[in-house]
């Protein structure tokens, strides 16, 4: 298993920590992993790139790794009552309509392959900008609610329009998939 595999593997370890930490109310350790798991995945993807060694598994290791710790951040703050649940709501259940579109297509003998979008992109990162933000204010005793709520709002913005993207991608491929 390559170097920056084993990384990955180690983002994904760190899920748990992260989420027993904020079960636990020691927000500022929550933070200190969560920058670790984001440190963790800049390193990976800066060796895997510089010293060729991406691998197939790599490529989905990596995002995996990504969505389980921001989904996870966000069902422990939202079951706490830190952010909304309809946030929560949204984040999650974009998720799944992904995961679902794929698994249908696959079924019904048009396998989808999933490649990330640009907003899609920008989603995951204003997703992980915003859940830092809230353990940051939380962990180390700052205030920023005005940055929160901006956050907030582009999270929710960027989610919709994600789903709205993938909605039509996946539309476009089951059209194109149809014998006539």
């Amino acid at each position: 298993m390559s170097i920056p595999n084993l990384i990955t593997l180690g983002r994904i370890l760190l899920v748990p920590v992260v989420v027993w930490a904020i079960a636990q109310n020691l927000l500022w350790l929550a933070f200190l992993f969560f920058l670790v798991a984001g440190m963790s995945d800049a390193v990976d993807g800066y060796l895997a790139k510089r010293f060729n060694m991406t691998t197939e598994l790599g490529a989905y290791l990596d995002p995996l790794a990504d969505k389980a710790l921001i989904v996870s951040i966000y069902v422990t703050l939202g079951i706490s009552g830190t952010i909304p649940r309809w946030l929560v709501i949204l984040v999650v259940s974009r998720d799944i309509m992904i995961i679902g579109a794929v698994m249908l297509s696959w079924l019904v003998g048009s396998p989808l392959k999933v490649k990330p979008l640009l907003v899609s992109k920008l989603n995951t990162v204003a997703q992980i900008v915003f859940a830092g933000t809230v353990l940051a204010t939380l962990g180390l005793g700052f205030k920023a609610d005005i940055v929160i709520t901006v956050l907030m709002g582009l999270v929710a913005a960027l989610t919709l329009l994600s789903v709205g993207a993938y909605v039509r991608e996946w539309i476009r491929h089951m059209n194109s998939a149809v014998v006539p």
